[in-house]
């Protein structure tokens, strides 16, 4: 079996580390992408006073970085008096996402929608670096090459990808997430296991991304549910930021896989959010994935016990426990269309990804 693993990211890990994210500027000009939130703010002044004032602020995106609001992003990066050297990205996965748009995009969306839509190539020399600071436990994308952009106008979903959109460097302070509501910690924790799980049922799976996930299932299984009762524990936030960015480098090599393919369907119809549109499904892809690879049953093994079809159940019950309903007329999805969604989602780029995809077409 021959295979590779290369992440080239600097990881910074541990309470009180945002005070570094100054000194990795160090003299450079640089642009901040962040939430226009009190606590982002205050956030963005402590910044200030060991790197300097910003020579751009993004802080118009949400959630979910859609194409209408990247074209005023991108524009205000480009129209900044002097071009920032280096983008720091605080907040939760869809400022890292706004962040390489705007890394790629030279000042102007339309050079990333080019690339998106036509294939265009992008600009290799005018990438502008990144430094990553999550404020959520879920994304991964501190540790990864690309990024999701949304064309909610046109029913749509991309994926930008570069290998120079990996961040020079991601800074993991667990500090920075103890004020995550319940809702966004359920959200972003049931993301990163869907990271985990997805890149263990993978074709691109490898042994360094296999140990990852692992590691990293295991961990989000054991704490999430403790942390959901105790949202103020420091100890378990950092245990959760730990599994969370492991997935991230699992699935920094793999990508994901059919679950994450159905979820964008359903969260472009009915707005559900992503960790929960993303994981739901888990337990039947599981179902479908076991028996396809010794590599990939061995892994789940280690997860879930020796007997894999309770380890689909221990799944399930996992995720109903916390709340999450695991079938999908729940989310108003009849069997009729979750048929026709799952063989879309088979087709797509991450459907692809998918070790049981001739499984799921057989049954």
């Amino acid at each position: 079996m021959r295979w590779a693993y290369w992440n080239p990211v600097k990881v910074r890990f541990g309470a009180g580390t945002f005070d570094e994210v100054g000194g990795l500027i160090g003299k450079r000009r640089y642009a901040l992408v962040t939430y226009n939130q009190s606590i982002f703010n205050d956030l963005a002044a402590r910044l200030t006073k060991v790197a300097g004032e910003p020579v751009a602020v993004i802080d118009n995106i949400e959630t979910n970085p859609d194409c209408a609001d990247l074209v005023n992003s991108c524009r205000v990066f480009g129209a900044a008096t002097q071009a920032p050297e280096v983008i720091v990205a605080l907040g939760g996965g869809s400022m890292m996402d706004a962040a390489k748009v705007l890394a790629a995009s030279k000042g102007d969306f339309e050079n990333v929608r080019r690339h998106l839509t036509e294939k265009a190539p992008l600009d290799m020399s005018a990438i502008v670096p990144i430094i990553a600071v999550p404020t959520t436990s879920g994304t991964g994308s501190e540790v990864t090459h690309w990024a999701t952009v949304w064309d909610s106008a046109n029913g749509s979903k991309y994926s930008l990808a570069h290998p120079l959109l990996y961040p020079e460097a991601a800074v993991l302070d667990p500090q920075l997430i103890l004020g995550a509501p319940r809702g966004l910690t359920l959200a972003t924790g049931l993301d990163s296991l869907s990271h985990a799980l997805e890149s263990i049922w993978n074709v691109n799976a490898n042994s360094v991304s296999a140990g990852f996930a692992v590691e990293a299932a295991r961990e989000i299984i054991e704490t999430l549910p403790r942390l959901l009762d105790n949202l103020g524990d420091i100890d378990l936030r950092t245990r959760q930021a730990r599994g969370s960015l492991l997935a991230g480098f699992a699935f920094s090599q793999t990508k994901t896989a059919l679950a994450h393919n159905i979820s964008y369907d359903i969260t472009l119809k009915i707005g559900l959010i992503h960790g929960i549109a993303c994981s739901f499904s888990l337990p039947i892809v599981m179902g479908w994935a076991i028996g396809n690879s010794p590599d990939c049953d061995a892994a789940l093994r280690r997860i879930f016990g020796p007997d894999l079809s309770e380890g689909v159940r221990k799944l399930r019950s996992f995720l109903e426990g916390i709340g999450v309903k695991t079938d999908p007329a729940t989310y108003g999805v009849s069997p009729a269309e979750w048929t026709r969604l799952v063989e879309k989602a088979l087709e797509g780029e991450r459907g692809r990804n998918f070790i049981g995809r001739q499984t799921v077409k057989a049954a």
